[in-house]
């Protein structure tokens, strides 16, 4: 794109075009008539000739034309952005989410039909949020406020004051008779673990997720046992800290405050938001371990021994937790013994699941299933072995972080002077979660 190698200038977007799944215009907006259609046939022509999805770039330049084209897809639809100008590539992609996540806010279900039947509506957003080409408000909680799918009244409606106001996610005059704070802590662990029992992949994705019901444009600060903001405030490092990467806030946190001294201060938006997102790469010891074995005793049974190792604390406790092993998809007659929580066969998935309420930590639980296998299906076995799936299991442990962060204060501050209670819930639980067994010793499986 032409914007490479130069400053880069606010997004600014000449034309916007809806295409269907055979890139064919739905609707189309034009704010600064330097664009037009012959130029979307160019776009039309790239995404044909591509050999494959993976040289398709959200981000492409025509030279010919000095035009660039910014699109996302959701569905069966096309999202384009043409920008005559040096504009900020980035924001315009940010832009284009921001239109899908208020078109879904509008019509449940963003489709084509959903398109085709609201042009109305959809003219009347594209006003709001574009001005002359550059995006100007994109919160769908506020703009139901005064653009309605019934918007025919004779009257105009008033827009609120978060449109004109520099906190664009909150409306003024919010009334609560018991004002509260709910933040819940969430991890999620991703652990891939190879044939021969070593961690290959290992992270912890994060997120500060809050609902709030509180009165008024509250003020509200909150401090994390984070190593970088406990050394910039010269706070004592001695207790567990914790440094959190690929930080990402919520639109309302003052990112030059955080900056400046990692303070998260914020003006919340009402309702459920995420405040914030983060990564941490450096490997933990995964909560749960699994060992799973594969035997072949005859050519027509096939028998399992699995182990469930917890490794957290035992005051803790796993819920919901559910192990998904392969079997073959000819396996038959299943008997099958668990020490602890019940075992199904699914042959719909080619697969037993053992799945167990509630476990404690420090603690080891053993499974062990046999099953039958068609004796023809021996003669298979000097063939090319397939990729065969892997272990995969499930779980939560709440009242806890795997990455050891805690929230040292919750503050909440407002001219009116009232108390607000802040709920901090902490839970981790399984994202991807695998478990690759050795097919060595499990032929044909």
């Amino acid at each position: 794109m032409s914007s490479f190698g130069k400053p880069q200038h606010p997004a600014v977007c000449s034309s916007l075009y809806i295409l269907d799944s055979n890139l064919k215009t739905l609707l189309m907006r034009d704010w600064r008539g330097d664009t037009d259609p012959s130029m979307v046939e160019r776009f039309v022509s790239i995404v044909n000739n591509a050999e494959s999805e993976a040289d398709l770039k959200p981000i492409i330049y025509d030279a010919d034309i000095q035009t660039s084209f910014v699109y996302i897809q959701h569905r069966n639809l096309y999202f384009l952005a043409l920008s005559r100008t040096n504009a900020n590539a980035v924001a315009l992609v940010t832009f284009l989410h921001r239109l899908v996540d208020i078109f879904t806010h509008y019509f449940k279900e963003l489709e084509e039909e959903s398109i085709r039947d609201n042009f109305v509506i959809i003219y009347e957003l594209l006003d709001e949020v574009m001005d002359n080409g550059y995006p100007q408000f994109t919160e769908a909680k506020i703009l139901s406020e005064f653009i309605t799918v019934g918007a025919h009244e004779l009257h105009a409606p008033k827009a609120p004051m978060a449109v004109t106001n520099a906190v664009s996610w909150r409306s003024e005059g919010l009334r609560y008779q018991k004002n509260e704070v709910f933040l819940d802590v969430v991890e999620s662990c991703v652990c891939v673990v190879n044939a021969n029992g070593a961690v290959v992949n290992s992270e912890v994705n994060g997120a500060l997720r809050m609902r709030t019901q509180l009165s008024g444009m509250p003020e509200c600060k909150l401090g994390l046992n984070d190593k970088v903001m406990l050394q910039a405030q010269n706070k004592s490092t001695r207790g567990k800290s914790v440094e959190l990467e690929d930080i990402k806030f919520h639109q309302c946190v003052r990112l030059a405050r955080f900056e400046s001294d990692r303070t998260i201060s914020f003006i919340p938006p009402d309702g459920q938001f995420d405040l914030m997102n983060y990564r941490i790469t450096t490997p933990v010891k995964p909560l749960i371990w699994v060992e799973a074995k594969v035997t072949r005793p005859s050519r027509s049974r096939v028998e399992y021994s699995v182990k469930l190792r917890t490794q957290f604390k035992s005051r803790l406790n796993a819920t919901g937790v559910e192990v998904k092993l392969p079997v073959p998809g000819d396996a038959t007659t299943p008997e099958v013994k668990a020490a602890l929580g019940s075992v199904t066969y699914a042959p719909e998935q080619e697969a037993m699941l053992w799945k167990i309420k509630s476990v404690p930590g420090e603690k080891v639980v053993e499974m062990r299933a046999k099953f039958s296998l068609p004796s023809v299906s021996a003669l298979e076995d000097d063939g090319p072995r397939q990729k065969k799936p892997p272990v995969m299991v499930k779980f939560e442990v709440p009242y806890f972080t795997v990455s050891g962060v805690q929230v040292r204060f919750l503050k909440v501050i407002e001219k009116s002077g009232y108390q607000a209670l802040p709920w901090v819930r902490y839970i981790t639980k399984a994202g991807t979660y695998e478990f690759r067994l050795d097919h060595q010793s499990a032929p044909g499986i």
